[in-house]
């Protein structure tokens, strides 16, 4: 039986063949069974991806589509992580359906060992339909126009029989039931390739303070919680300190970002007293606004001027010692309300991210710059 190559060279383990003059594709594959229907398992070289799995076409109404439509903002940042990181980019398994009878060839007989193990073979006239992954099948099409030689890898496939649309838009309504993005903390945990997120977690570790009141896991805070920030909210904000300060190295990019957050700690003798175990962070988190994100990221922007000016900490603590003299109540509605709090509750929208960095640079005596200057000249005239 002659077998033929679909291209000049499609990759590991995808092949053609024609036979009785029917064309096949013929992927090595295991079989297995679950809700009683047989699926397979298959890798695919990246460059026939966005050959053979067609995503639905976009003008088709939702009722008529088996899944979501393409959001194409998301594509380029996917390709550029996939070319950016070319030996060490990962992408899960694509999902995806035949709408063709298949045949499957064990490489061994039926009872044994190798009896899930062999050849899907699937006519070349079969339809593939992307029911998951389909961000990432739009993300190697563009990958390859940059990368070329990403073409020769490849990617998990899960193939299902398709047996309909009901179907189809079932298994991406299941498959994605009880998908649960991960914290924005965890994330910034995990994170090895982004500097800030490295720069946070060393600054967090060499503070015994913020080691000890920082949860790395979570992004929202439980009201019995015994921590006063998270690890998302610190990251952030020393973003947003760090922002466009030149220095020579990423050790000493560490010390300006633990240097600022050490003086803005010894402003808040609340965080130390939680520290101390005499008042509870759930204390002060319902009684006080200093540990929320929004005002760290104040902080972290007013910091950054500090820093643009002058990389002398000793020049910052003149003007970050007037911290202790702001009434940092949620009850001082005056200065908070329509600013960090929004119906009395903490708000952290961009622009109440301006309000709250703009009060408080006021507040220390600061210059606002023409962004919160705009910002607060809107607010007031609403208050008018």
């Amino acid at each position: 039986m002659a077998q033929t190559k679909i291209e000049s060279d499609p990759g590991p383990g995808l092949q053609g063949r024609s036979r009785a003059g029917v064309f096949e594709y013929v992927f090595p594959a295991i079989r297995g069974v679950q809700a009683g229907r047989e699926y397979y398992v298959t890798m695919c070289p990246l460059r026939l991806i966005p050959r053979l799995f067609l995503f639905d076409e976009e003008e088709l109404p939702p009722e008529m589509r088996a899944q979501r439509s393409l959001n194409k903002a998301r594509v380029p940042e996917m390709a550029r992580y996939m070319v950016d990181n070319p030996h060490g980019y990962v992408f899960s398994a694509l999902t995806a359906s035949i709408n063709a009878a298949v045949q499957f060839e064990p490489f061994g007989p039926e009872g044994g060992p190798a009896e899930r193990v062999g050849t899907l073979i699937v006519p070349m006239s079969a339809k593939f339909v992307i029911n998951d992954g389909q961000h990432r099948r739009a993300a190697i099409q563009q990958a390859l126009t940059d990368s070329p030689e990403l073409g020769d890898e490849s990617i998990a496939i899960v193939l299902f029989l398709d047996i309909g649309l009901d179907r189809c838009q079932q298994m991406f309504a299941d498959l994605n039931r009880y998908a649960i993005r991960p914290s924005r903390s965890i994330s910034v945990l995990y994170d090895h390739r982004d500097e800030m997120s490295t720069i946070t977690k060393l600054l967090v570790m060499r503070s015994a303070l913020f080691t000890d009141l920082t949860d790395t896991e979570s992004s929202n805070l439980a009201a019995r919680s015994r921590k006063l920030f998270t690890l998302s909210a610190l990251y952030h904000a020393t973003k947003a300190l760090l922002d466009g300060v030149e220095v020579t190295s990423f050790e000493r990019r560490v010390d300006v970002a633990g240097k600022f957050w050490e003086l803005v700690a010894e402003q808040f003798p609340e965080w130390h007293q939680v520290h101390k175990r005499e008042v509870s962070a759930g204390e002060i988190r319902r009684d006080f606004i200093h540990s929320h994100g929004i005002v760290l990221h104040a902080l972290g922007k007013i910091g950054n001027s500090l820093a643009l000016a002058s990389m002398d900490p000793a020049s910052w603590e003149p003007v970050l010692r007037k911290l202790q003299e702001i009434d940092w109540h949620r009850a001082n509605t005056a200065m908070w309300a329509g600013r960090a709090l929004l119906g009395g509750k903490v708000s952290k929208t961009v622009a109440n991210v301006l309000l709250t960095t703009a009060a408080i640079r006021t507040a220390l005596g600061l210059p606002l710059p023409p962004e919160e200057q705009r910002a607060q000249d809107a607010f007031s005239r609403g208050e008018k």
